[in-house]
Formats: C-alpha cells, sequence, structure tokens
C-alpha cells in the first residue's frame, strides 16, 4: 500500500470496552427484538438450538477477524482485509456489502425504535398520534449530528446506551420471574405449525442475524487504542457477549407468555411487548422493558451502526475506488462528515420502506457475502503474506476457513427471493462505480496510509496501564462466561424440575 503525507487520518480514541460495546451495539438490537424474536413464535423453547448453532458458526469467522484487525487495523476492515488479499474489486465488492447491510440495520434499527417508544406511552393506555416512519427519521437525523460532532462523543454515547441496556435488562427480568411458567419449556405447544413452518436452517438464518455484525470494531481499526491486543480481546467476547444476550431475552420470552399466544408472535412488529400484553403485564414492567429497548438496545445500535459504515465509504474513498468527495474530514470534529450524512439519506431511504423483513433479508444477503469474501480473504492472506505481523492466528485456519465460507454460502440460498435480487443489483452498482472512479488511476493516487503513521503498531510500555488492560479483560470474560452459563442453565431448568 502507497502513502502519501495528506493521506487523511482519524484518531484513536477507543480502548477495548469501546471496541466490544461498538462491536455489541451493532448487533444487539433489531434483529434480537424483532424478527430475531419472531423465530420464538416458529420453534418455541427450540429456538436454543437456532441460536446455540448461530453461535458456533459466528466463532471461528471472528477468530479469523480477530487476525486479520490486528495485523491490519485500518478503517474499513473487511474493504482492506479483501482488497490486500483478493485485490481491489473483491475488497471494493466487500465493503459496500458491508455498507448496505448496516444500513438496512440502522434503517430496521430505527422503525424498532419507534415500535417500541410508542409502548411505553401505550403502557399506560396513551397512544401517540406520531407515524412510525416520523419517529424513525426523526432520531436517525439526531443521531447523523451525533456522528459528524466526533469519535469521542460516539463512544461515550454508546457506553451509556448499552450499561443502561444491560441494567434495564437486569432489572426487568428480575421483575418477570414472578410471570415464568417453566412446564412452557418441556414440550413444544402442539399447536406451532407443523407444515409450511420455516425450515430450521431459514430460523438459523434469521436468528445468526441478530449475531451479524461481530466484527463491527474492525470497521473503526483506525480509532481503537492499541489495536494488536484490543481488537482480537473485544472480537473473543463479541459472538458470546450476543449469545448470552439473545438466549437470556428468548427464554424470558417465551416462559412470559401465554401457551395459546406463543405462535402470534412469528408475526408480531414488537414481540416482546406483544408478549407482555397478552400476559396482562402493563403498567411500569412494559413501560420499563421499551424504555430498555428503545434507548438502550435501539440506540446503541442505530449509534453503532451510523459511526462504523461510513469508515468504510471513506476509507474506500481514501482509496480512490469511490468518489473522492466522500473522504472529506471534518476540520473541526476530524470524522468524515460527507460520508455520514450520505449514508444517512440511504437509511432514510430504507426506512420508508416500512418493512423490516424485507430490510432484515437485504441486511442478510450483503453480511453473508461480505463475510464469504472476508474469510477467503483471511486464508489467502496467511499464503501470500506471511510477513505481516500477526500478534495473533487463529487455528487451524485450512480447515476453519473453507468451512466456515461454505456454510455462509449455503445460509445464502435460504434468503428472501426479492432481497436477493436486490443484493445482486446492489453489487453491480458498486463494481460499475469503482471501474468508472478507478479508470487511468494510478497506484500512487492510493492513500492508503501505513500502519505506523496510523498509530497502529504502537504498544503500551507503562506497567500499570498494561496491568489495568489485562484485568479489565479478565473481568469481561468472567461476566459474559457467566452469563452464558447462566443462559444454558435456564433453558435447562424446566427439564430438571417439571
Amino acid at each position: 500500500m502507497n502513502t502519501q503525507n495528506q493521506s487523511p487520518m482519524l484518531q484513536r480514541s477507543f480502548g477495548m470496552r469501546e471496541a466490544v460495546t461498538i462491536t455489541a451495539g451493532s448487533v444487539i438490537g433489531v434483529g434480537l427484538f424483532t424478527v430475531g424474536s419472531n423465530v420464538v413464535g416458529q420453534m418455541g423453547p427450540s429456538v436454543i438450538f437456532a441460536t446455540f448453532v448461530a453461535l458456533l458458526i459466528s466463532i471461528y469467522p471472528a477468530l479469523l477477524y480477530a487476525e486479520m484487525g490486528a495485523a491490519l487495523p485500518y478503517a474499513g476492515g473487511t474493504y482492506q482485509f479483501a482488497s490486500l488479499g483478493l485485490g481491489r474489486p473483491a475488497g471494493v465488492l466487500a465493503g459496500w456489502n458491508f455498507i448496505i447491510s448496516l444500513v438496512a440495520v440502522t434503517g430496521g434499527e430505527a422503525l424498532a425504535f419507534s415500535y417500541y417508544f410508542k409502548t411505553i406511552f401505550a403502557a399506560f393506555g396513551v397512544e401517540l398520534p406520531i407515524p412510525d416512519i416520523a419517529l424513525a427519521v426523526i432520531v436517525t437525523a439526531a443521531f447523523i449530528v451525533a456522528t459528524v460532532c466526533g469519535v469521542k462523543i460516539t463512544g461515550r454515547l454508546q457506553n451509556g446506551f448499552m450499561f443502561f441496556f444491560w441494567g434495564v435488562a437486569v432489572i426487568w427480568f428480575l421483575t418477570m420471574i414472578p410471570e415464568v411458567n417453566l412446564p412452557t419449556f418441556v414440550k413444544a405447544p402442539s399447536f406451532l405449525p407443523a407444515e409450511g413452518q420455516m425450515s430450521f436452517a431459514a430460523s438459523v438464518c434469521l436468528v445468526w442475524w441478530c449475531f451479524a455484525g461481530f466484527e463491527a470494531c474492525v470497521a473503526m481499526g483506525e480509532e481503537i487504542k492499541y489495536p494488536r491486543i484490543n481488537i482480537p480481546r473485544a472480537l473473543f467476547l463479541a459472538p458470546f457477549v450476543v449469545f448470552a444476550v439473545n438466549a437470556l431475552f428468548q427464554w424470558f420470552l417465551i416462559a412470559i407468555t401465554p401457551v395459546e399466544s406463543l405462535a402470534s408472535l412469528a408475526t408480531a412488529q414488537a414481540p416482546y411487548a406483544d408478549a407482555m400484553k397478552a400476559a396482562g403485564v402493563l403498567g411500569l414492567p412494559l413501560a420499563l422493558l421499551a424504555a430498555g429497548v428503545a434507548f438502550g438496545g435501539d440506540f446503541s445500535t442505530i449509534n453503532a451502526s451510523i459511526a462504523t459504515t461510513p469508515r468504510y465509504l471513506f476509507t474506500m474513498a481514501r482509496d480512490g475506488v469511490m468518489p473522492r468527495i466522500f473522504a472529506k474530514m471534518s476540520d473541526r470534529f476530524q470524522t468524515p462528515y460527507v460520508a455520514i450524512i450520505t449514508l444517512g439519506v440511504l437509511t432514510v431511504a430504507l426506512i420508508l420502506t416500512d418493512s423490516l423483513i424485507y430490510i432484515a433479508s437485504l441486511s442478510l444477503f450483503a453480511d453473508l457475502l461480505y463475510y464469504v469474501i472476508g474469510i477467503v480473504a483471511a486464508l489467502v492472506l496467511r499464503l501470500r503474506r506471511p510477513d505481516l505481523e500477526r500478534t495473533y492466528k487463529a487455528p487451524l485456519l485450512m480447515v476453519g476457513a473453507p468451512v466456515s465460507a461454505v456454510i455462509y454460502l449455503y445460509m445464502m440460498t435460504e434468503l428472501d427471493r426479492d432481497a436477493f435480487f436486490t443484493g445482486v443489483i446492489w453489487c453491480v452498482l458498486g463494481l460499475v462505480i469503482y471501474f468508472v472512479c478507478t479508470r487511468g488511476q494510478r497506484k500512487e493516487d492510493v492513500m492508503t496510509p501505513s500502519l505506523s503513521e496510523t498509530g497502529a503498531l504502537d504498544m503500551p510500555t507503562d506497567l500499570r496501564e498494561i496491568a489495568e488492560m489485562d484485568h479489565e479483560y479478565f473481568i469481561w470474560k468472567v461476566i459474559v462466561g457467566a452469563a452464558c452459563v447462566l443462559a444454558v442453565a435456564l433453558f435447562a431448568l424446566p427439564y430438571l424440575v417439571c
């Protein structure tokens, strides 16, 4: 990669905590509280198996991204990895699909926010006369402004949203214990549809959408301090954080939903709110849930998605494979404001479709495609670039990478046909823009800075700082591990006591 002194660069302001919360925040939200929970209406207690499979097929790709993210901690993640390993067209295709994936997530999350925000008032018998689309657009615009105003604001907001979500989740779990009906878990209700029911593979796809984005922190690789340490640590934790949150919420959703109402969750816009209404749990508990989802889960995902996606477009523009205007930086805030605003407008366009199923399917297509490209890039990089300094290496690469790629390719066959075709059209559009932008381009026109310029090679030297980083990572491991064990134990508990 060639370097020029005028290469626009980002500021390293995030630690491991922000890397984890940005990643988790990109994932925990619209999937879990909408289409991911619709699967509960299809599978009942068996949803835990789909969730466990989704975890398993996320772990190894996360390890691959831990290796690549530490070796090449640039903004743009998969775009950079694929460009170096497979060539620039493959990198553009990966980055272009990452963009539409998270834009779709942002649009879906904004719509989900409107559903749950209105539920806060509905819990006390008040119906807000504001259209869902209008609320979604307003909140999206607010986050666009916040993201333009600087990465430090984004990081502080993200920590606040995630810890608010987890705090409210714990309180909500405790308040729901009296409403739990353990026998519901022992046997899936007989009324669950046998014919026309979604296949297990399709169910896994929708639940896996709740995991997609487990590598989100690599998109902000130029803004994470000590990335050769913090990026792998964040990616070791991320899939398990998502599994614990999904499994715990699924358990409570099944436990509080009356048996006769469980199947209706398959088509609910706000499954958790509908479950509580069906159980007759209104007032403060319902408002508490809706507030946690709206201001914790939804806000954290919107904030993270609006922050990470423009970094891909910024990096691609900096390299000259997208129009240069998207590499423009704010002199005051040092953020890629043109990319942020442009993708915000695209997000609003998707919000106007008012269709979570379409948005989810389009995002899934893009997720799976860019992960396949990223997985193959990890394999090729190991073979072609053994010279890269890797502070972490994923084990069993020659087996794990091909198997992961095949699994993700198979999952693409389970997607909605309309969204699949939209995804193909999006890919063609991206490649056309790439070839137009690079026509006659010289290698020296590529402006990607070196790793030393970005501060990627910096390592902590103060023993106290190192000890604090290690202690923080240990605490995270203990808490996340305990949450995963608790989630599995809760699903096993009904079989032991009933």
